[in-house]
């Protein structure tokens, strides 16, 4: 790792308050994770002690000191999946990947294998999470399956066939105004829009209105792993709902689907979480 590429990043947010999670996210945002050197780096030049720029890296759930694979999947060991099965399943990914559930990688880069307490979903167990995606009620047998799913790709998605897609209109839960654009299209329909923010960028972004899509069109590449800021385009109010992401952590972006429910996204570029909140909903 050159020093010189930290420099500029520690540069940027100099000064600032609660700028060390920034430089850190940046710096993940670049490398993928936080290499121990620039770590030291981000000590020298900040002055902070490198024991608490770690306390901070390992804090957070979204942060990663070890360069972590294409696929990031969590088998979950929490009470209910540990019952119904969950060693017996890790046990099969680590036979089927060749590494171990302690985060290690593949040798080709492509799956980091993990085991997490809880993943919130206690009914559904046993759960395993890869990129986000949920599968629930797993056994030994899938395994080798969703391994198969994965590397073909998890987010391929026939749009026109599957009756799992479907269009959904939104508006802005704080001025109620209509986020649809039916001036650009994206998947066909009217796309979602919205602005961003992210360190010292801003721009525009339009999301698919195809509920099970995950195509994004924005005015400037937002980096990988970055945390974004969404705001309506109509009130500027930052669109931040109650919740985290319970496969992140990041923040969970809500948006008012038309007929009462909420669809949540997840503000970190790459995490495919999502939710749709039916219960709100005040129609049948």
């Amino acid at each position: 790792m050159n020093p010189d590429t930290i420099l500029p990043i520690v540069e940027k947010y100099h000064n600032r308050r609660g700028s060390l999670i920034s430089i850190l996210e940046e710096i993940q945002s670049q490398f993928g994770y936080l290499p121990g050197d620039a770590l030291q780096v981000v000590a020298d030049k900040t002055g902070k002690s490198l024991v608490d720029i770690y306390g901070v890296a390992t804090f957070y759930r979204a942060f990663r000191l070890k360069a972590r694979g294409k696929h990031l999947t969590s088998v979950c060991l929490g009470t209910a999946c540990h019952v119904r099965g969950g060693p017996s399943i890790a046990k099969e990914f680590e036979d089927q990947l060749a590494i171990k559930c302690r985060g290690e990688t593949t040798p080709d880069g492509e799956f980091t294998l993990e085991t997490v307490m809880c993943l919130g979903a206690c009914a559904l167990g046993p759960v395993v999470v890869v990129d986000g995606h949920y599968f629930p009620n797993v056994n030994t047998g899938q395994v080798g399956s969703i391994i198969k799913r994965t590397r073909e790709g998890l987010d391929r998605v026939e749009i026109h066939e599957d009756k799992r897609v479907f269009p959904v209109e939104v508006s802005c839960p704080r001025c109620n105004h209509t986020l649809m654009d039916a001036a650009h299209l994206v998947d066909g329909h009217p796309s979602i829009r919205v602005t961003v923010s992210y360190g010292e960028e801003h721009g525009w972004l339009r999301l698919s209105s195809l509920y099970g899509s995950y195509t994004v069109e924005a005015g400037s590449e937002i980096p990988m792993g970055t945390l974004a800021h969404f705001f309506c385009p109509h009130c500027h109010a930052e669109l931040l709902g109650a919740s985290n992401c319970i496969a992140c952590d990041a923040p969970m972006v809500p948006m008012v689907v038309r007929g009462g429910a909420i669809i949540q996204i997840c503000s970190r570029r790459g995490c495919k979480s999502h939710m749709l909140d039916l219960e709100t909903s005040t129609v049948a």
